[in-house]
């Protein structure tokens, strides 16, 4: 594993109350809400080294195809590291899951195939940053595979996300933010924008603040910066 020697607090997020909540509300998700299905389209085709973002308790690690030679799993929350290390060990590819944020990752430049970002780029305090960080670990011509919240299309839906990201949602939500333009920031970052889709999680009945989503695939140029 690449790792730099950069000593990397073990705790640079913490957040124990929300953690509880999101082990138990992701699993229902996945299960219930179709979740399940779309880590399955997002990491369809998936191959050699991987690291992935903000692992959370590890529900993508069941869905790596054995092309997989290892996935890096960066999660800087306590609880939800103990989590995901459990599941790495059930999980069929090789899954070493380490402390670190995205902001700065720790490991070496150009290291990886592919990077995995699964609703974590909401959460990020700095998104450009985190985003650069991304581009760095990738070697040229590297894939960023994403599933994220995203700033709603509609006004009206949108102004509701500002409005809830400047007040109660990220207190609530372990930091999360909705009405981040994940696409403008990943094409700003200097990935070139592969094919994506805006999709509606739930798909039927009231829109939440965070039900405009958005899963697709950017790729660092082959042109070293």
């Amino acid at each position: 594993m690449c790792l730099r020697s950069t000593k990397i607090p073990r705790d640079a997020v913490h957040h124990p109350v929300f953690a509880r909540f999101y082990a138990r509300m992701s699993v229902t998700a996945d299960l219930r809400g179709g979740i399940a299905g779309l880590r399955e389209e997002l990491l369809s085709g998936v191959s050699g080294r991987v690291i992935e973002i903000g692992a959370g308790n590890g529900l993508n690690f069941a869905h790596y195809p054995g092309s997989v030679s290892e996935v890096v799993a960066i999660e800087p929350e306590r609880g939800l590291r103990q989590l995901a290390a459990r599941a790495g060990l059930r999980a069929e590819v090789p899954v070493d899951v380490v402390p670190g944020t995205a902001e700065a990752l720790p490991v070496k430049s150009e290291a990886f195939d592919v990077a995995v970002a699964s609703l974590v780029l909401c959460t990020v305090r700095d998104l450009p940053r985190a985003l650069s960080e991304i581009k760095r670990v990738l070697r040229p011509g590297g894939e960023l595979r994403f599933f994220e919240h995203t700033l709603a299309q509609g006004r009206a839906l949108a102004t509701t996300q500002r409005w809830v990201d400047r007040t109660f949602w990220p207190l609530l939500f372990g930091g999360c933010h909705t009405a981040r333009d994940t696409i403008a920031a990943i094409e700003a970052a200097g990935f070139e924008l592969g094919t994506y889709r805006r999709l509606r999680i739930p798909e039927k009945g009231v829109q939440l603040p965070s039900t405009p989503c958005v899963l697709g695939v950017a790729r660092r140029s082959m042109v070293v910066d």
